[in-house]
């Protein structure tokens, strides 16, 4: 899984501009759709330009790319629930490659009749599905330019005297799972400290993306339950919710994953 900073809801301001591309956000809840970055073109040769693309989009396996074509005029869609930077790194080559050969940008509202379509899946790593219940995967609000974080949320608790131990436990496994942002927030009460814990990494760039095994990080978190008296989920009610913090252990790109107020 590929967690760090994205965009979904809203265009990532002042990083990105496009002559081609059009930004079209996601929506959740009900709908549910993934955000897009689509460009609607005419080119001379339609063959000889797919066949340049599929070269160019060998660079950015990690993104999906998607085509709708007639004749020699096609939209281009590159989409996803989280679109991370090399999503629209693919977009300005893309764009590079479109000037190259002399693209024309089309009317969006002119109806387009797709004669076939052409579809290139993500071919990043697949680890499987979460097997660790305690694993919440969760987003954040806005940061800077727009932009949100996905992270893994691990709420828990276990004695005081255990804490800074544990802390630095979970340290040394951010680095041997090529998790390199942790942080957390605690209340600490009588002998015991309820935590929520944070995972994340920061902007994912193409040629340095960092895929997560969530099912290896989440077994050896497991396993330290074995070392110290860890349960997961909190203790005590909402009076003790963890709400002191952040405490930074790990960080990268931090204007895009801290809130500082």
């Amino acid at each position: 899984m590929i967690l760090g900073v994205y965009w979904y809801f809203k265009f990532p301001e002042n990083l990105y501009d496009f002559k081609f591309f059009k930004f079209f956000e996601g929506y959740g809840g009900h709908a549910d759709n993934a955000a897009e970055l689509a460009a609607k073109i005419q080119v001379e040769n339609i063959n000889d330009f797919i066949e340049k693309l599929e070269n160019l989009r060998t660079r950015f396996k990690e993104a999906f790319l998607f085509l709708n074509i007639n004749d020699n005029q096609l939209i281009i869609s590159i989409g996803d629930h989280q679109l991370f930077d090399f999503h629209f790194q693919f977009a300005l080559e893309v764009e590079a490659l479109l000037i190259r050969e002399n693209a024309v940008l089309l009317d969006v509202s002119i109806p387009f009749k797709t004669q076939s379509t052409k579809a290139y899946h993500s071919e990043g790593e697949n680890w499987g599905p979460n097997e660790h219940r305690f694993l919440q995967i969760v987003g954040s609000d806005f940061k800077k330019n727009n932009a949100e974080n996905l992270s893994i949320r691990i709420d828990c608790n276990l004695p005081l005297a255990d804490k800074k131990f544990f802390i630095n436990d979970l340290g040394s496994i951010c680095r041997e799972e090529n998790i390199n942002v942790f942080y957390y927030k605690d209340y600490d009460f009588s002998t015991h400290s309820n935590l929520m814990l944070f995972f994340t990494n920061g902007c994912q760039r193409i040629g340095a993306v960092q895929s997560i095994n969530l099912n290896s990080f989440g077994n050896k978190v497991r396993q330290l339950t074995q070392k110290y008296a860890l349960h997961f989920g909190h203790l005590e009610g909402l009076k003790y919710y963890p709400q002191h913090g952040p405490h930074i252990e790990l960080i990268t790109d931090e204007e895009y994953i801290i809130n500082r107020k």
